[in-house]
Parts: C-alpha cells; sequence; structure tokens
C-alpha cells in the first residue's frame, strides 16, 4: 500500500513515531494510502531542518526569492492536472472544483511574485526636532503552517508563498486526511529551485499540532479549521510567544 511520509530537509523521511492514519478514497470508502503520524521528534526535526536553512534563505536578496517564486508558480501551473486529480481522489470534491481551489491558491504565489516591491520600508524625516523615523520588514525565522481537510492546497497556499517569499523557512502539517497534494507541492518548490530546509511538510494529528505549538524554535503559527481548535491554537501559541493567526469558523474572521 502506497505510504505518504514527511518531507524535511529536501526529501522524504521515515517516522521515528510507529503511528500511522489510514488515507480514504471518499467515493469508494476503500483505504488507498497510508499516513505517516509524527510526534516530537518529526517536529524536532523538521524545525532543526529549518533553523540550519535560515540564514543563508534570509540572506537571499527579495529579488532572488522572487525568480524562485516565478519557477515554483510555472511548475504548479504545468502540474494543475495531477494536483487536481489528487486532491480530488484524497478529499472527493470533482475535479472541477479542485482545479478551481488550486487557481485560487495560485493568486496568492503571484502575489507574492512581487516581494522585492511588498518589502520595501519606509522613511519618515523629522518626526520630532533632530527626531527620523524608518520601518524595515525582516523575517522572523522559521515560521509553522497548520491546514485544515476542506482545501488540501488552496489553505497552505494562502500561507506559505508569503513566508517564504520574506525570508522565512516553513513547516506545513496539512489534514492527515489529505496530505498527498502538500507532497507534489514539496517537489515542485525543490525544483523551482527552493534551498532544502526552507519548505518542510509533517503529517500527523494532535500530537504534531502540540509539538509545533510548544517548540521554542517556531517563531509563529497560522492556522485555518473549526473555530473551537481555533482557540485552542491561539491560547497554545501564543503562551509561548508564538506570533498567531487562527482563522476560525471560515466565516468574517476579520470581524
Amino acid at each position: 500500500m502506497r505510504q505518504v511520509l514527511h518531507w524535511i530537509g529536501g526529501r522524504t523521511s521515515n517516522p521515528a513515531e510507529t503511528r500511522w492514519g489510514e488515507v480514504f478514497n471518499p467515493a469508494t470508502g476503500e483505504v488507498q494510502a497510508r499516513v505517516a503520524l509524527a510526534g516530537a521528534a518529526e517536529i524536532d526535526a523538521a524545525v532543526a531542518a529549518a533553523a540550519a536553512a535560515f540564514p543563508g534563505w534570509a540572506a537571499t536578496t527579495p529579488l532572488t526569492r522572487a525568480r524562485v517564486l516565478f519557477r515554483f508558480r510555472e511548475l504548479v501551473e504545468a502540474h494543475a492536472e495531477p494536483i487536481a486529480r489528487m486532491i480530488s481522489a484524497e478529499h472527493g470534491k470533482v475535479f472541477s472544483d479542485a482545479k478551481g481551489e488550486l487557481t485560487r491558491g495560485l493568486e496568492v504565489v503571484e502575489f507574492a511574485c512581487g516581494i522585492p516591491q511588498l518589502l520595501k520600508g519606509d522613511f519618515t524625516e523629522q518626526v520630532g526636532r533632530g527626531v527620523d523615523s524608518w520601518s524595515m520588514r525582516q523575517p522572523l525565522g522559521v515560521v509553522a503552517g497548520i491546514t485544515p481537510f476542506n482545501f488540501p492546497a488552496m489553505v497552505p497556499m494562502w500561507m506559505f508563498p508569503m513566508a517564504i517569499a520574506t525570508g522565512n523557512c516553513f513547516i506545513l502539517k496539512p489534514s492527515e486526511r489529505d496530505p498527498s497534494p502538500s507532497m507534489l507541492l514539496a517537489e515542485l518548490w525543490q525544483k523551482a529551485g527552493l534551498p532544502d530546509g526552507v519548505f518542510n511538510v509533517v503529517h500527523g494529528d494532535k500530537v504534531a499540532v502540540d509539538a509545533i505549538l510548544h517548540h521554542p524554535g517556531i517563531a509563529a503559527v497560522s492556522f485555518v479549521g473549526s473555530t473551537p481548535i481555533a482557540e485552542y491554537i491561539y491560547q497554545t501559541a501564543a503562551a509561548t510567544a508564538k506570533r498567531v493567526q487562527a482563522l476560525g469558523g471560515a466565516k468574517n474572521h476579520m470581524v
């Protein structure tokens, strides 16, 4: 049976944990794959790989990062059909809907391609007598995204294009119910020229989520999902001084 492993440091990684989950075909109810469920050891490995890659990626010019994003965009467009079929096979949405989801994710990639302009700071002279003011935008370090079942490509692509474009290294924890699209996206990042360790994928359940929330090496967490879990994510991650974006309920979260 097909196995879905983790992607850590630019390659698939066998799990240290022995726990596995089942990936079902929603059309038939049959088990089509097994997915490795991460524990603290896998999260530690992903953070270590990301932390090792961070100094080099943060020092890379925004223009060079944008060129990697442009190549990634081209590769995703070229592989749109297999990605959409993978989404359909594991999530259950029809093929046309899966392609539409991927298109919405690509919109964020396209926006992130403009990062040389978006990262510019501001300077104001004489805000006070003899006092100037300026702003700088700098990467945080290792950041993580925890994403839901219903949009296995679009929601991760809300998060990682901007995080990577701005010089951060990213750890994605997708839903363990439809994990395969994230692995294909990881391979496309590598083909686009992204340095190993900048983008990592760890699969798992609450054990993996808690390991992310409590890990001292992760500077920020982004989440999309139900309101009760969003509240848990926010409270737990904020208690460890992480920056948190917790979008719960999928309706008017900014309000």
